[in-house]
């Protein structure tokens, strides 16, 4: 009698664990609509030689395909997020194992925790589900990686993950972040670099380049060592990549040019008036225009050495205060910001007047 309770409890158990399996997975999306996925991408615009003058999207993203994607971009990434992507079916079991093992030491040390998710498991949580913490939600990432797997190739998954990953500095995927980090084409990076943009999602604002430096340059270099345990770099590869320092910009911009804001405005209300504003912001197309850099630039400096001439003509506006150069006069002068028409102009104090002589000292 006890034999067959205990077999009629193992059936019970496994009748409740099926239903609740079912429940949690009865709306789950479809794997293979990821087959022709496509992101939200940044809309840009471009003069009549190819120079970028403006950007509109949602999400700053430039997809890219795979096959455009460096080598040594994709294993910056491998090394530091899933070193047994081609190798996994989608759950690397020996990855959890050794992120369950050395979370030990972590908390012993109050270092962060280590998460076991493998590339494919990110991409069916970023893309098709919630970002809910849930025992509901990993069962469905667990069982989405699965199909994705089967779906998709290895390389169309790299694909997804590489061009949906957000990377900090408003950067929507790799092509993105080169360009906003690096002010670079994702084959101009070095492999610092790219060792740097694959050190990001773990957390962008923790290795903020200009808020963090060190942590932003210590991440970066362990990604570097274990590119070269991989046999990703070569020795003096990582010699030379560990010697580079860390220059990134110092905030993302949208356009190299910026002497045709009011060109690129109306390209923008022509093209929400052509195809209407959520596909401008979300469904990157290429606008080319006519625009001239030269010439913009030549006729926006005469049109405002005309303004600030005709503006000298009618008197000087006076100071715009005081200071006795106490410490931290400079940050309160440069908090008045130069007229965009005059970037070049800088914030000064006049210290002293004596004769035909006038000491300026500057912000």
């Amino acid at each position: 009698m006890a034999g067959v309770a205990l077999l009629g409890g193992i059936a019970l158990a496994g009748v409740v664990v099926a239903v609740y399996a079912a429940w949690v997975l009865h709306d789950m999306p479809d794997a293979s609509e990821l087959a022709d996925y496509r992101p939200a991408t940044a809309t840009r615009v471009y003069a009549g030689d190819g120079t970028l003058i403006g950007e509109f999207s949602d999400e700053r993203r430039i997809y890219v395909t795979y096959d455009q994607v460096p080598q040594t971009v994709v294993h910056a990434f491998l090394a530091a997020e899933d070193q047994n992507f081609f190798n996994h079916g989608g759950i690397d079991v020996s990855g959890i194992g050794r992120a369950m093992f050395k979370n030990v030491f972590n908390v012993m040390s109050g270092k962060r925790l280590e998460g076991g998710s493998t590339i494919t498991q990110q991409v069916a949580k970023n893309v098709l589900l919630t970002s809910e913490t849930s025992l509901n939600r990993k069962l469905k990432e667990a069982v989405l990686s699965s199909r994705l797997e089967a779906t998709l190739t290895k390389e169309q998954i790299l694909e997804l993950y590489l061009n949906e990953i957000y990377l900090g500095y408003r950067s929507y995927g790799v092509a993105s972040a080169a360009y906003n980090y690096f002010g670079k084409s994702l084959d101009q990076l070095t492999p610092d670099e790219a060792a740097f943009l694959g050190a990001l999602p773990k957390g962008p604002t923790n290795y903020h380049p200009k808020r963090y430096p060190a942590a932003a340059l210590g991440r970066r270099n362990w990604v570097l060592g274990e590119m070269a345990d991989n046999k990703w770099l070569s020795e003096e590869q990582l010699k030379t990549a560990l010697a580079r320092p860390l220059n990134t910009r110092s905030a993302p911009r949208r356009a190299e040019y910026a002497d045709a804001d009011f060109f690129v405005e109306e390209a923008r209300r022509r093209a929400i008036a052509l195809f209407g504003q959520e596909e401008v912001n979300r469904g990157g197309y290429y606008l080319r225009t006519t625009l001239d850099p030269q010439l913009q630039s030549a006729a926006r400096d005469a049109l405002m050495r005309g303004l600030e001439d005709y503006d000298r003509r009618h008197g000087w506006r006076g100071a715009w205060g005081t200071t006795d150069f106490a410490e931290g006069w400079q940050a309160e002068a440069q908090k008045r910001t130069s007229p965009p028409e005059r970037r070049s102009w800088q914030a000064a104090a006049v210290e002293s007047v004596s004769g035909g002589t006038i000491r300026v000292r500057t912000a």
